[in-house]
């Protein structure tokens, strides 16, 4: 993704120390897998020697007090590139088997919580995933361990550059089998009522700008603090803006933050985290 960095192990260890001593309370970490780990079953993504569970330890050994998010789906790991396993059906076409991934899903939290995370973070929209990841937490003693649900997560179109730079996007079909209408706001309050009866300590809605009805109606129907996921497309559309000189960048990026957060965000993921901190800090400091 054209202006975003894939880190290496070592190097995501300092920027994660650099970005903590900005005042950035937590990191949320995305594996790129190379292709030859990538499998039908996904067993990669339970390897306690994988990658999210090396960098996951080697964060917490130099910067302890940092928030460690963890994502938990299997697209990065899954040959389909599917959130889920896959069935291909009599018609040929691809089926995902929720149960199935909901307990590839647990092993997948637990290998994190292992390894140090703090918070683990389902993304992939199956049902059920919230009330067994905790009941598989829980069992295993890793109480303290948070769940991050996305629980909104549409199937939407701003989500490209982010699935080229992971080498995620489905091989066959797509993903509104599971990811949710975008036309469809009713839904999203079932959703988010659910992941909460279930057991979610937070709750999110992605992408966050085409989207602030459904986290100020999220904010208004839920005392769990509601995150929202300022996404790739929505990076790359303020940074081309700004790049032709259309935009200002500054003001532009801290708007849209300002109205994802007025909307009832709680948390904001976003790709622009670093420099409005930055930003803030000198804003503070001025005043």
């Amino acid at each position: 993704m054209p202006g975003v960095t894939r880190w290496g192990e070592e190097a995501i260890v300092e920027e994660a120390c650099s970005i903590y001593r900005l005042g950035i309370p937590a990191i949320v970490l995305f594996p790129k897998i190379p292709d030859q780990f990538k499998t039908q079953d996904a067993e990669e993504s339970y390897n306690d020697q994988g990658l999210i569970p090396r960098v996951v330890r080697a964060i917490k050994k130099a910067c302890p007090a940092l928030v460690v998010i963890t994502d938990v789906a299997l697209d990065p790991y899954n040959s389909d590139g599917h959130d889920g396993l896959v069935r291909i059906n009599d018609k040929g076409t691809a089926e995902i088997l929720n149960d199935e991934t909901v307990k590839v899903l647990c092993e997948q939290a637990l290998c994190h919580a292992r390894a140090g995370a703090d918070i683990v973070s389902p993304s992939d929209m199956m049902d059920g995933r919230v009330a067994a990841i905790r009941q598989a937490l829980d069992g295993a003693g890793f109480t303290t361990v948070s769940i991050l649900s996305y629980s909104a997560k549409y199937a939407s179109s701003f989500y490209g550059p982010f699935r080229g730079a992971l080498d995620s996007a489905p091989k066959a079909g797509d993903k509104k089998s599971y990811q949710m209408d975008p036309a469809n706001a009713r839904e999203a309050l079932r959703e988010l009522y659910l992941d909460e009866s279930e057991g979610a300590d937070m709750l999110m809605v992605k992408p966050a700008g085409p989207y602030l009805d459904i986290i100020a109606k999220a904010h208004e129907m839920s005392h769990l603090p509601i995150a929202a996921y300022q996404v790739s497309g929505e990076y790359l559309m303020i940074q081309s803006a700004c790049a032709a000189g259309w935009l200002d960048r500054k003001s532009v990026v801290l708007e849209s933050l300002m109205g994802i957060k007025r909307a009832g965000a709680s948390v904001i993921l976003t790709y622009f985290a670093k420099e409005a901190a930055v930003w803030l800090q000198e804003s503070n400091e001025e005043s």
